[in-house]
C-alpha cells in the first residue's frame, strides 16, 4: 500500500502459474516439431516477418532521424573539408578507372586470342542495413530488400570495400545476411598475386578470418590480397575478401596457421550491394517494364558506377601478367 493506494503485483501468484508454464512449454515444443517436420512453416515464418517489418522500420527510424539531424547541423567548415576530401578521392578513383579500363580492354583482347568465354558484368541492386542480430555469437544483419526485389537465398552481398557475406533467408520486404566473419561461413578464395586457391573460414571475430589447410610450403605472404575464386558458383570471381595479416609455421605440422583481415567494413557499413551473378536478373514491377519507365527502373551495372578504394596492392600484379584461365573447377561447399 502506498499513500492509500493498493499496487497490483506485476507477476501474479497462484496455481495458474504452473498451468501457464506448461501451456507455453508445450506450445514451444509444438513449434519446434512443426519447424522440423512441416515444410509450411517457412511460409508461416515469412508471413510473421511481414508483420514484424513495420516494427523493424520503426526501430531504425531514430537512427535515421539522428543522421538527418547531424547532417542538418553540421558546421560549414566541416562540410567544406569533407567536400575537399571527396574531390581528392574522386580524382584518385578517376585515375584508377582509366587504368582499369585499359586492363579490361587488354583482358578482352587476350581472351579473344585464347577463344575464351567472355565474362559479363554482374547486375546489382542497392540495400540498406536496418537491423542487427541480437545473438552475440552470430554475425548476421537485416537489410531492407526482400523477395519482392528479386533477392534469393545464397545471393552474394558486398559493400564499398569487399565481400560482406551472403543472404541466408528472404522475406517479402526484408532479408537476413550472414557475414563472412561468422563461424559458420566459408568462402572459396584465391591469392591475387599467384592464383593459389584456398578456403577462408569465419572465426566468430568480426576482424579475423582463418585460411583452412594451407600447406606449410605454400607461396603465401603477409599483405597478400585474397579475392573470390568463383569456385562453387555462388560468389562471382574477383571480388576482394581479405588481406593476409599473420602466418605461423609450426615445425612438424603439415599446415600453416594463416589469419586474414576482412576488407569489408562488417561493423560499419550501412549501404550494401546485392549482386546478381550467373545471368540472374532482379525482379522488376510492371511499371518498370514499360518503355517509358524502363530507363529509370533498369538494374544497375557495375560499369555504370564509380569505383571503390581498394588496398594499394590490389592491382599490383595485373600489369605484369594477364589473369590465367583455370584449368579445372572443383565444387566447394559454402553454407
Amino acid at each position: 500500500m502506498l499513500w492509500g493506494w493498493h499496487i497490483k503485483p506485476l507477476f501474479g501468484k497462484g496455481p495458474y502459474i504452473g498451468y501457464r508454464f506448461l501451456i507455453c512449454l508445450w506450445l514451444s515444443v509444438g513449434l519446434l516439431l512443426a519447424e522440423y517436420r512441416w515444410q509450411g512453416m517457412a511460409q508461416v515464418r515469412s508471413t510473421l516477418t511481414i508483420v514484424v517489418t513495420p516494427l523493424q522500420w520503426s526501430a531504425d527510424l531514430p537512427g535515421r532521424l539522428w543522421g538527418w539531424g547531424v547532417d542538418l547541423l553540421s558546421h560549414r567548415n566541416a562540410l567544406l573539408e569533407e567536400n575537399e576530401t571527396l574531390k581528392s578521392q574522386v580524382l584518385l578513383l578517376s585515375k584508377r578507372v582509366e587504368r582499369m579500363a585499359a586492363l579490361a580492354a587488354e583482358n578482352v583482347r587476350l581472351r579473344e586470342l585464347l577463344h575464351a568465354v567472355a565474362v559479363d558484368e554482374e547486375n546489382f541492386i542497392t540495400a540498406e542495413l536496418i537491423g542487427l542480430d541480437a545473438d552475440p555469437f552470430t554475425h548476421q544483419v537485416v537489410i531492407n530488400r526482400g523477395r519482392e526485389d528479386g533477392v534469393y537465398v545464397g545471393q552474394p552481398v558486398i559493400d564499398a570495400t569487399g565481400l560482406m557475406g551472403q543472404v541466408i533467408s528472404v522475406a517479402a520486404y526484408t532479408s537476413r545476411v550472414l557475414l563472412v566473419a561468422d563461424a559458420s561461413h566459408a568462402v572459396p578464395v584465391q591469392i591475387n598475386r599467384n592464383g593459389l586457391r584456398l578456403i577462408a573460414l569465419g572465426t566468430g571475430a568480426i576482424d579475423e578470418l582463418r585460411l583452412a589447410h594451407v600447406p606449410d610450403t605454400a607461396d603465401i605472404e603477409e599483405n597478400d590480397l585474397l579475392v573470390t575464386s568463383g569456385l562453387g558458383g555462388r560468389f562471382p570471381v574477383g571480388y576482394p575478401v581479405a588481406q593476409v595479416t599473420h602466418i605461423q609455421h609450426d615445425p612438424g605440422q603439415p599446415f600453416a596457421i594463416v589469419s586474414a583481415r576482412p576488407l569489408a567494413q562488417l561493423d560499419r557499413s550501412r549501404y550494401l550491394l546485392l549482386l546478381f551473378p550467373n545471368a540472374r536478373q532482379p525482379w522488376q514491377p510492371d511499371a518498370c517494364r514499360s518503355p517509358i519507365n524502363s530507363a529509370q527502373c533498369r538494374p544497375h551495372r557495375l560499369e555504370d558506377t564509380e569505383p571503390v578504394d581498394l588496398p594499394a596492392n590490389a592491382f599490383a600484379d595485373e600489369t605484369e601478367q594477364p589473369p590465367a584461365e583455370a584449368a579445372s573447377t572443383q565444387a566447394s561447399h559454402s553454407p
